[in-house]
């Protein structure tokens, strides 16, 4: 039993067309995550498997629905006697610990709004996000560089009240795991205007930043229900199976795979709260619980395709998904050889729930994202807003998103009324993402509209530019940009790091070109090759060319 049947109208579909057609998500007058799956669940089957959690020092704790529900109510009175109300702005900087759950659920019954963090956050960085979102508590795990962030940001966060630790015990800080034993265990769901409607801010979400300071992307108390075609459609995650997606919390990620839709559709989740990533580690915990279903970015699968696969059992797996970067056909083919697993491409938005992806009845083509979500309207369009026939470029963009808004899709960014209206006008949402539609209907990634490069009369991408030169032996990560040139304007270049074993010199510039142009277009091959030892990042990970292109516009 699970209770996603409960929203959707139909649940089974034979084709594409059948549940492009026919999907669709009831959304109830009130709906609370919290209250109607978390607790819902513990009222029906108290004693039902929820979430599995493990570290790497061998800790080890499993959670009943009737657990999550204990625990959250006594965090909501916890936070409540510490001067938490509805409306209020609470930074969770946690990563993987169980601990987020108890406070999520517990923000989620006051109707306060949670804003993940990550712990690699810094002074500047916290402090810009007080001060954007008002933000009056930080919840934070017992990391002594965090902790000193988070007090160096003080003095300059004025709305920021209240400081809580998890895990230790820190002059000044509210000891969570002594307060939270003298808190009630009963919760009384507040009534009135003190209780949560769906139109009410439920999270924020801080945007990558890639070319410009993060944004704050507001979701309603609605979000949830768009995740259940992420978890039941793309996902697929299995009735009572454990699902893995790699991600820690400080990330939209988070929410699309280890909170929400897998919950809804009837899966326990795995939570493995990693130091530092370690493919080994990973496939051998893959191995030791039996996961059914795992969802990672592509450059995890990168890592995970230098083992020897062959050294773990992985039979218990029926289903992986991967997500945040365009995936590489060299990956896919790899993994699928080694394992028999196809990996399947989704594509959204920390904006979004999934809007493209490679569902159950499409024939997988390992470049493309696939196909639309449903409850998306999906257009493709020129700069004038028009739609583009198929084989053309164009901006993705969701239509028809005042007149009939997808469950899932954010309400606009918080405190910034100019930036919402940059992409969302005319009654449609505009992605910033370019993609071009094939013959089949599959959609294939291009790139961000400042990524594109325009050189020599030719729109390229940097994906398809980069999915050639990782394929070379020597290329373990690189970043495409268009460098300023006297004679052709822009050129293409690729700022790689190499492998181990390989030194930079002009010959091995002059063989990587050469495969890249024997392996797709000519005109695309990088006409710049620079070797660096790192690339610079956003702190999720995602490579920043803005900042490359911003350097070489400065040397020309």
């Amino acid at each position: 039993m699970n209770l996603a049947h409960r929203y959707l109208e139909k649940e089974t579909f034979t084709s594409y067309e059948d549940f492009a057609k026919n999907l669709k998500i009831n959304v109830p007058e009130s709906f609370n995550f919290a209250y109607d799956i978390i607790d819902e669940y513990a009222r029906l089957e108290p004693e039902r498997l929820a979430l599995v959690w493990c570290d790497d020092h061998g800790e080890e704790r499993y959670f009943t629905f009737a657990d999550l529900k204990f625990w959250s109510d006594k965090t909501a009175n916890f936070l409540k006697a510490n001067g938490i109300k509805k409306g209020d702005k609470v930074m969770l900087i946690l990563r993987r610990r169980y601990e987020f759950y108890f406070f999520c659920f517990a923000l989620c019954k006051i109707g306060a709004v949670y804003i993940p963090s990550t712990n690699q956050l810094k002074e500047k960085d916290i402090v810009y996000r007080n001060n954007a979102a008002g933000v009056k508590m930080i919840v934070s795990y017992n990391w002594p560089e965090v902790i000193d962030s988070i007090e160096k940001s003080m003095p300059d966060s004025p709305t920021l009240e209240t400081t809580v630790l998890v895990g230790g015990d820190c002059g000044g800080w509210i000891n969570y795991d002594k307060e939270i034993t003298n808190a009630s265990d009963t919760w009384i769901r507040p009534t009135g205007s003190e209780d949560t409607s769906n139109p009410d801010l439920m999270l924020i979400y801080f945007t990558s930043g890639t070319t410009s300071m993060p944004k704050m992307a507001c979701h309603d108390f609605t979000y949830p229900l768009g995740h259940i075609v992420t978890a039941k459609y793309w996902q697929r995650v299995v009735e009572n199976g454990l699902h893995l997606t790699v991600a820690e919390s400080g990330w939209a990620k988070f929410g699309w795979g280890k909170l929400y839709g897998q919950w809804i559709c009837g899966a326990v989740q795995f939570v493995y709260d990693m130091e530092r990533f370690d493919a080994d580690k990973l496939l051998k915990m893959i191995e030791k619980y039996k996961l059914a279903t795992f969802c990672a970015p592509p450059t995890i699968y990168r890592f995970l395709i230098q083992q020897d696969l062959s050294n773990y059992d992985l039979s218990s797996l029926v289903h992986c998904s991967t997500a945040g970067e365009p995936l590489n056909p060299q990956v896919f083919y790899t993994f699928e050889k080694a394992t028999g697993l196809k990996i399947l491409n989704g594509f959204g938005q920390s904006e979004s729930t999934v809007m493209i992806a490679n569902f159950e009845w499409l024939d997988i083509d390992p470049g493309a994202m696939g196909k639309p979500n449903p409850i998306y309207n999906i257009d493709i369009v020129d700069e004038d807003g028009k739609s583009v026939p198929a084989g053309v470029e164009g901006e993705l963009v969701v239509r028809d998103v005042d007149t009939n808004k997808p469950v899932g899709l954010f309400n606009g960014y918080y405190r910034n009324e100019e930036a919402t209206k940059k992409v969302w006008h005319d009654n449609t949402y505009h992605t910033g993402d370019v993609v071009y539609k094939d013959e089949h209907g599959l959609l294939w990634f291009v790139g961000r509209n400042d990524d594109v490069i325009k050189a020599s009369g030719y729109r390229i991408s940097p994906f398809e530019v980069e999915s050639a030169l990782i394929e070379h032996p020597a290329v373990v990560e690189c970043a495409v940009t268009g460098a300023p040139d006297p004679i052709r304007g822009t050129v293409v270049k690729a700022t790689v790091i190499l492998g181990k074993g390989y030194t930079p010199s002009e010959e091995l510039k002059h063989e990587i070109q050469m495969y890249v142009k024997s392996v797709t277009a000519p005109y695309k091959y990088p006409r710049i090759i620079e070797f660096v030892d790192e690339l610079p990042k956003t702190i999720s990970g995602k490579i920043k060319r803005a900042q490359i292109r911003k350097v070489d516009n400065r040397q020309e």
